[in-house]
């Protein structure tokens, strides 16, 4: 394991890589950032608790904002939700959870998007007399 927390390594990256969204054959633009690459700039990124605009390119990430696009691409491919299932899972076959110490984190449930509302009731108030000027 590297002692720089945010580089993938290759045993958590062939269990990562399959989760990801594939690019198209033909894209327009330059050759995408390796999606490993744009990995360990994300981590890095909240490891440091640097801004993406911060991102040094020295590194190789690629930008902070291609890293962050990035993220949020596989975001909502839901990659993250998909590789949480897998260790949880994974864990849970090894023994090392222990569910009777689990809660429930409102982040995670789903949500009812409001109760339906009653009808607008008429008003019975007063209602002032019409101008006659």
């Amino acid at each position: 394991m590297s002692n720089k927390p945010w580089i993938v390594d290759d045993e958590p990256w062939t269990r990562i890589e399959p989760l990801l969204p594939a690019w198209p054959e033909r894209s327009p633009g330059p050759r995408p950032v390796d999606d490993r690459l744009c990995l360990q700039g994300v981590l890095f990124v909240l490891y440091t608790g640097i801004t993406w605009q911060q991102l040094p390119l020295e590194l190789g990430f690629g930008s902070g904002q291609t890293c962050w696009r990035r993220l949020g691409r596989w975001q909502e491919a839901g990659v993250f939700e998909v590789l949480h299932r897998i260790l949880l899972a994974e864990l849970n076959t090894a023994g090392q959870i222990d569910w009777t110490r689990a809660c429930v984190d409102a982040s995670h449930v789903r949500v009812k998007k409001g109760a339906k509302r009653p009808a607008p009731h008429r008003s019975t108030a007063e209602r002032p007399a019409a101008s006659t000027t």
